[in-house]
């Protein structure tokens, strides 16, 4: 039988960028595997491609067909996402700490340890060699950070751990590549850069350089005088001047002016040729501000150039939203406990997205109305459990978080999460109905959870308190047996009262495995004690079967039609026993704890 993946539930998010693709798809790392989220229709689809290591950074073309993972180990997946299949493989030589597509979506930056690379984006095709590094720019004293494109993909500005900004003119012109503008001043590395543009040219005229210590600077870019326009065609005879090389402890960056023929209306792209439209001008500090978040250090931040809006995060779990140039607080909320590692806006400006990889947490939010577009959170710790609802439609998942979360298989979303447990949950079960969870803890209590009300109705303890691991529950809904670790007996509760019914003892180790059979009401109970013991819980006769094993019975099961009870122990094995005669049907060797 062939199966396909298609979500994985349990954690939506667990550390790297998320970006959004064609305005509504989030597009968030899960450990080695992407998610793909529809914020419209609210459904979520994990890709089938998978990563070597955890992903830790996440590209998306401009038209969202193309999208480009980064792993631990530098190893690089270009996947066409309609297709959800991987064109292209290439591992890089250096630690990427940040990757991005040009506007016009021909070419990739890459932020390589130190090194600044363009790589030419491969196309639809499978190609042999289908990267092709362009450019490499070597300007830097340390790691790479962040990356930001000009809109028509011939400027890069990018910021470092060596406290600087700095801005690239990524074209070749005559005599060779022109040094990179700087911007200095800053005390902390440089963890967010963007250019700003005139809304009438749709040219760059200011740049914000954005600091771990939560400074903002803000640049203002001056032209010719007498156009603000330059390089808009039509408007100016003239080509814009070559840019000046500034000195690498100035604040404020000037150029020398240098006559050149007349521009001849032919743009070079990453070839020989002219000079771009950022020359002739001079660059300068206008403002520091300050986001006042210390001691908290700035661990996320976005930019929307329609808007003129800042986001940052924070690794107090605070975020802001600020309108620029004149800095003014619009929002300023603390949405987690632990540090942002994400913070994205969309292609219209109006949702963000934030994601705390400690905690799995992603969150979309709508800023004018405040409300959430998405909120998802995994379990903080491991685990434990699962169970599936009798329709297949949903699922629940216990941890070590002491909580309890359902989880809609078709959309990939939780729905609900119970936190009324003190310690790890160990098991759960459906009832029949489908509208009913129980679920079992070490905390002692096996609590019973109503999926239509979304509360607990009904909790089964005992007289002293014991840990329990194992949960089952008879056909009919009436009876409620939960196995224990510490005191190695199997408790009986009434549905109906929550009154302790029974307390069946023969086991002499923890019982980790409970299940009813599907045709009567005999229990079958697997135990660390080397037995399975069957028990008569209506007659309350005690058990009237053992099995014995020569290793720890891990896990029990029955046949659908309760001809067989099938079990696993310790030494790999896997015991079929016919629960009617007694016998030892048959045993599979070697398949491994």
């Amino acid at each position: 039988m062939n199966y396909r993946f298609r979500n994985l539930l349990g954690a939506p998010y667990r550390g790297g960028n998320a970006v959004l693709a064609q305005n509504t798809n989030l597009i968030s790392p899960v450990g080695n595997r992407i998610s793909v989220t529809d914020l419209v229709k609210s459904q979520t689809i994990t890709l089938p491609v998978q990563a070597s290591s955890n992903i830790r950074h996440i590209a998306a073309s401009p038209d969202g067909v193309f999208i480009l993972t980064v792993d631990d180990n530098n190893r690089c997946l270009f996947i066409n996402l309609p297709r959800r299949v991987v064109l292209h493989r290439v591992t890089f030589k250096h630690t990427v700490n940040a990757v991005k597509f040009s506007p016009n979506g021909k070419y990739i930056a890459v932020a390589a340890g130190k090194l600044l690379q363009i790589w030419r984006s491969p196309g639809y095709r499978r190609e042999v060699f289908g990267f092709e590094l362009v450019r490499t720019f070597a300007d830097c004293n340390d790691k790479i950070l962040a990356i930001d494109w000009d809109n028509e993909s011939k400027y890069l500005i990018v910021g470092s751990k060596d406290l600087t900004g700095r801005l690239f003119f990524v074209d070749k012109v005559k005599g060779g590549y022109k040094n990179p503008f700087l911007f200095l001043g800053h005390r902390d590395s440089v963890v967010g850069c963007f250019f700003g543009v005139d809304k009438m040219s749709n040219k760059v005229d200011k740049a914000y350089t954005i600091a771990r210590d939560g400074f903002i600077f803000s640049w203002g870019y001056s032209g010719n005088v007498g156009n603000h326009d330059i390089g808009v065609e039509g408007l100016d005879d003239e080509e814009p001047k070559s840019p000046g090389t500034p000195e690498r402890d100035r604040e404020i960056m000037g150029g020398n002016v240098k006559k050149r023929k007349d521009f001849d209306g032919k743009e070079s792209c990453f070839g020989e040729g002219e000079e771009g439209y950022l020359s002739g001008g001079k660059w300068e500090l206008l403002r520091k501000d300050c986001f006042m978040q210390a001691p908290a250090k700035l661990t996320a931040c976005d930019y929307h150039r329609g808007l003129d809006l800042v986001v940052v995060g924070f690794s107090n779990g605070v975020f802001g939203l600020y309108q620029m140039p004149d800095f003014v607080c619009m929002h300023l909320l603390s949405i987690s406990r632990e540090k942002l590692t994400t913070a994205v806006f969309n292609d219209l400006g109006n949702w963000l997205t934030f994601g705390c990889a400690k905690l799995g947490q992603l969150l979309a939010w709508e800023w004018r109305s405040e409300s959430y577009i998405l909120k998802q959170q995994g379990h903080y710790f491991d685990v434990n459990t699962l169970a599936y609802s009798p329709d297949s439609q949903l699922l629940a998942t216990g941890a070590d978080d002491n909580k309890v979360k359902v989880w809609t298989v078709l959309s990939g979303f939780c729905f609900v999460t119970f936190t009324e447990h003190t310690n790890a949950v160990t098991a759960l079960h459906f009832m029949a109905n489908n509208n009913c969870l129980l679920s079992a803890s070490l905390d002692g209590t096996v609590r019973a959870w109503d999926l239509l009300r979304y509360r607990n109705f009904r909790t089964f303890t005992t007289p002293s308190s014991r840990q329990f691991v194992s949960l089952a529950a008879d056909q009919s809904g009436e009876v409620i047996c939960a196995g224990t670790l510490d005191s190695f007996e199997i408790f009986v509760w009434s549905m109906k009262t929550a009154r302790l019914l029974d307390v069946l003892s023969a086991h002499e180790g923890p019982v980790h495995g409970l299940m009813f059979s599907p045709t009567n009401a005999i229990l079958a109970s697997s135990s660390w004690d080397k037995t399975v013991r069957l028990w008569d819980v209506f007659e309350g006769k005690g058990a009237v079967e053992t099995f014995p094993h020569t290793h720890d019975v891990l896990t029990i099961t029955y046949r659908p039609d309760g001809k067989q009870l099938a079990c696993s122990t310790l030494d790999g094995q896997i015991h079929f026993w016919d629960p009617i005669d007694g016998m030892l049907m048959c045993t599979i060797e070697g398949v491994g704890i």
